[in-house]
């Protein structure tokens, strides 16, 4: 998704139940260097795949996060509200809320449809 105009850019879909992360790695997805990816605590790891990233800072077992680590988090969290609130819109469509039923072949072309209405109303 484009921060600035909160357009979706690109979907990747797998088939049954698949963490993000280990769906960007499956999807051989090739991003530029100067585009920063803004990721969850699912995205630990990254690195290894796209240097420009930012996820929040992870608690340690037995520690805290300092008051420095506790802002970023904060300020990143605000970035990335944008994504999630996208997801929201796209569930309102109510075939993305429920369990997909139909021919699985055809569940990327209805999302992708989805996303350019979306992209449309904004």
């Amino acid at each position: 998704m484009d921060k600035k105009t909160k357009k979706i850019i690109r979907t990747a879909f797998t088939r049954g139940h698949n963490h993000d992360f280990n769906l960007f790695k499956t999807s051989k997805l090739r991003i530029h260097p100067k585009i920063k990816i803004l990721g969850d605590l699912g995205y630990v790891g990254m690195d290894k795949y796209h240097k420009n990233n930012e996820i929040p800072h992870k608690k340690k077992k037995g520690e805290k996060l300092s008051i420095e680590q506790k802002k970023e988090n904060k300020e990143l969290g605000k970035v990335r509200i944008t994504v999630e609130h996208t997801f929201a819109k796209m569930k309102r469509f109510k075939i993305f809320s429920y369990p997909y039923r139909n021919r699985r072949k055809r569940f990327a072309l209805r999302f992708n449809l989805f996303a350019a209405i979306h992209n449309m109303q904004d």
